[in-house]
């Protein structure tokens, strides 16, 4: 890892996962944790370059917070390719959202996200 959130390789997303055309959650939501998720802190493991203090308990990917959000570790055009700069350092709110998506099945989080950005929404669980 570099200082800085700078010189990160693009961590690869399973094959075959419909997140890897899509990235819609990347530039529609604020992605706000806890700070202590921040590599500045013991234990954080998100880049404290692409983070920026909401309060002094909670961060948020820098991007997320202004309208049109875009995450700054978003790579790639929404709908087509796409992948996230930092996948492996991810803050919670990424690893926790739409958990089944990677397989093609969506939650309505996730599918309001493909709707604002005109995609497909994915099958819903059963």
């Amino acid at each position: 890892m570099v200082a800085g959130g700078t010189g990160f390789l693009e961590a690869a997303i399973p094959l075959g996962n419909p997140c890897q055309s899509c990235g819609a959650c990347c530039a529609t939501y604020r992605v706000s944790f806890y700070c202590g998720e921040v590599d500045s802190l013991p234990g954080g493991i998100v880049p404290s370059g692409l983070v920026e203090d909401l309060t002094p308990v909670m961060s948020c990917m820098r991007g997320t917070s202004h309208q049109p959000p875009r995450c700054v570790a978003l790579r790639g055009e929404i709908g087509s390719q796409v992948s996230c700069a930092i996948y492996e350092f991810r803050p919670s709110p990424c690893r926790e959202f739409a958990p089944l998506a990677s397989v093609g099945v969506g939650d309505d989080a996730c599918n309001a996200a493909r709707r604002r950005h005109g995609l497909t929404p994915l099958e819903l669980a059963k």
